[in-house]
């Protein structure tokens, strides 16, 4: 059975300072495009960190509607979610097994990814045959098992259905490290059991080598993440964040903005405030010095700069260079959409998109967008 997604969640409208437009049909066509370019692979959905920001309970159904029949996430608490919306897709619980997870695991029908020789003895003691999935290190050094612990693995009766790896550098097509991992894999595949291969992320996807294996597991690219960094996005925008202008102010030349007064005004200067911060997830480091730049916005079809420090609940944006009959309190100020993408602001604030994504805050009003 499929929940129906909601139709929005979090503060109502009238409550909120910011509202953030989740569009589930441009998630749903980003996971079928992927789909497409795999077959005939099997394209899975990861799900994990509450679906990347956007919410487990609107992005699950909508990728079931799409086609999608199997879930990575990355803790059991996540997968209790999924399994909540739907009984009968396959879910895969990416973290490893804790003592504490077996008993769920079993209960909720969950496969573990086992990632190492301790992790597959306590499956194998506690569930019998019962299906898991194998994740092997080759070159990421942070879970999967090692070369050494394959001899006895393979002599394990594990019934793993799916050998799993993970990239170093993916999204780096001319890094070598990409074809030593898919060698290793193939080296290791070769000491085990039969089972399906998955080997790429999102990245993965586009590398020239199109290590695809049986399955795959995109993240990034369907919450509208560049898989393709320095290129363009072959994926459509699926966030969209607006806050309105609380008030405008003007300054003379030579005033400070912010905390620290670390912003200068280098001209008479018109400003507005608007009402998100870090306490909603824009980053800290998008604060705008006169060292450096820092995020931007989009207001009345211009795009402006903030302007001093990004503090807890406010952000000062520039916009002297819109013109003062277009802004008035209550014009929307667009954080993120089609011409600013999570990856726009990431750069600017001296990280990635992903944590953009991840970081989204709770304070939102979100509204989900089906068709």
């Amino acid at each position: 059975m499929i929940t129906a997604p909601p139709s929005t969640s979090g503060p109502k409208a009238g409550d909120a300072q910011a509202v953030l437009t989740i569009d589930l049909a441009a998630l749903a066509e980003n996971w079928r495009q992927l789909a497409m370019r795999v077959a005939p692979a099997t394209c899975a959905a990861v799900v994990k960190a509450d679906a990347y920001g956007i919410g487990i309970e609107a992005a699950v159904p909508a990728l079931v509607a799409a086609g999608c029949k199997v879930f990575f996430v990355a803790h059991v608490s996540e997968a209790r979610r999924v399994r909540a919306l739907d009984s009968k897709v396959d879910i895969y619980v990416l973290n490893g097994l804790l003592p504490t997870a077996v008993e769920p695991c079993l209960a909720l029908n969950l496969r573990p990814v086992l990632g190492s020789l301790s992790e597959a003895r306590l499956w194998v003691a506690a569930a019998g045959a019962a299906p898991c999935a194998l994740h092997v290190d080759t070159g990421m050094k942070r879970l999967g098992a090692g070369l050494a612990e394959i001899p006895d693995l393979a002599a394990l009766r594990l019934n793993a259905d799916l050998l799993m790896t993970h990239f170093v550098a993916s999204e780096n097509p001319g890094d070598p490290l990409n074809r030593q991992q898919i060698e290793r894999f193939a080296e290791i595949r070769a000491l085990l059991p039969p089972m399906r291969a998955s080997l790429a992320n999102s990245s993965a996807l586009f590398l020239p080598e199109q290590p695809f294996g049986d399955l795959v597991r995109p993240g990034y690219a369907l919450y509208g993440g560049n898989p393709t960094p320095g290129l363009d996005n072959p994926m459509r925008a699926v966030l969209r964040l607006d806050a309105p202008i609380l008030q405008t102010r003007v300054i003379e030349a030579g005033e400070k903005v912010g905390y620290n007064a670390q912003w200068t005004a280098n001209r008479r200067t018109r400003l507005a405030t608007i009402g998100i911060g870090y306490a909603d997830g824009l980053p800290r480091q998008a604060m705008s010095t006169d060292a450096k730049p820092g995020g931007e916005a989009i207001v009345a079809g211009h795009r402006v700069p903030f302007a001093g420090r990004v503090s807890m609940d406010l952000t000062v944006l520039d916009i002297t260079d819109v013109p003062e009959t277009d802004v008035r309190a209550g014009t929307r100020a667009c954080l993120l959409g089609p011409e600013i993408s999570i990856d726009d602001l990431g750069a600017r604030a001296g990280t990635i998109g992903y944590e953009v994504l991840t970081r989204l805050g709770q304070r939102y009003h979100r509204v989900y967008v089906t068709e």
